[in-house]
């Protein structure tokens, strides 16, 4: 079902919000939480703190994780009624790992539009600060906080040729950065912590060196990571020893083809025919 981006009905607008430097707020992004008739937030406290800042009141609803299959039919019925809705996170842009994913799925579902404004993100100002290549690249957000079920992640981003972003809490970056040296070696990354706020600080180096400095970090972290350089040396290889590069990491046949297919910008059929005809 194709689907205008607006048409003029109520609509839901996703509003993103500072993450450290109140200045951050967009002109647009005040505009609307001044416009919309209810505001859906992941934590009343927080937004009720930002809102008294801005001096605008606004009748505040939670939406977080453990409640957003409820939310989404109040949603729902507001915009129903011709009620605009605003949905903001504690800080940064809404649904960049933070809740509201089921909310936006259930608008667009039944046919109303969802707006999403431009504004903070933690991500991108660590990319582009990092010394690392901007482009392409792969935004992970949390790696698992056990270690096994971490490390497994990691593995399957191994052979991964982007460069990578990662969200990380600070009591666990030195266990993260520890699985990411004994899984992908000791790779260049950078580490960024309290972007946007009084004492934001980046740390630049390889794996090994930034276990060192990070053993006592504290505040919100950006991980930024290499990724893997072995790949520019892949078009040398035939389709064959490209899969089987795959099979000896412990792939399926299936998932190495798709993997390989997915690297040269090929159909699977063309590289499946292509390694069995090798064999």
């Amino acid at each position: 079902m194709s689907q205008k981006s607006y048409d003029g009905r109520a609509s839901l607008y996703l509003i993103p919000t500072p993450i450290g430097n109140l200045q951050d707020l967009t002109l647009r992004a005040i505009d609307t939480i001044k416009m919309v008739d209810f505001l859906f937030c992941e934590d009343t406290r927080v937004t009720d703190q930002l809102l008294h800042q801005l001096h605008i009141k606004k009748k505040l609803i939670g939406c977080h994780d453990h409640n957003e299959d409820q939310v989404k039919e109040s949603v729902l019925s507001f915009l129903e009624e011709g009620k605009n809705i605003g949905l903001v996170t504690d800080r940064g842009t809404p649904i960049i790992s933070d809740p509201g994913y089921k909310v936006v799925c259930a608008v667009i579902e039944q046919g109303y539009n969802v707006i999403g404004l431009p504004g903070p993100t933690a991500l991108i100002p660590a990319l582009i600060t990092s010394g690392l290549r901007p482009s392409p690249f792969l935004f992970y957000g949390f790696l698992n906080a056990k270690s096994t079920r971490r490390e497994k992640e990691l593995d399957q981003l191994r052979r991964f040729p982007y460069t990578m972003i990662f969200y990380e809490a600070p009591h666990r970056i030195l266990d993260t950065l520890t699985s990411i040296q004994k899984v992908l070696g000791n790779r260049r990354v950078s580490v960024h912590r309290e972007i946007s706020k009084m004492y934001e600080e980046i740390y630049r180096g390889t794996v090994e060196e930034l276990i060192k400095e990070t053993s006592s970090m504290r505040g919100e972290i950006v991980l930024i990571v290499e990724g893997d350089t072995t790949q520019e040396d892949y078009q040398e290889l035939t389709i064959l020893e490209h899969v089987q590069l795959y099979l000896e990491d412990g792939l399926t046949e299936k998932e190495a083809i798709k993997k390989v297919a997915l690297e040269r910008n090929l159909a699977k059929s063309i590289v499946y025919k292509e390694y069995h005809t090798g064999k």
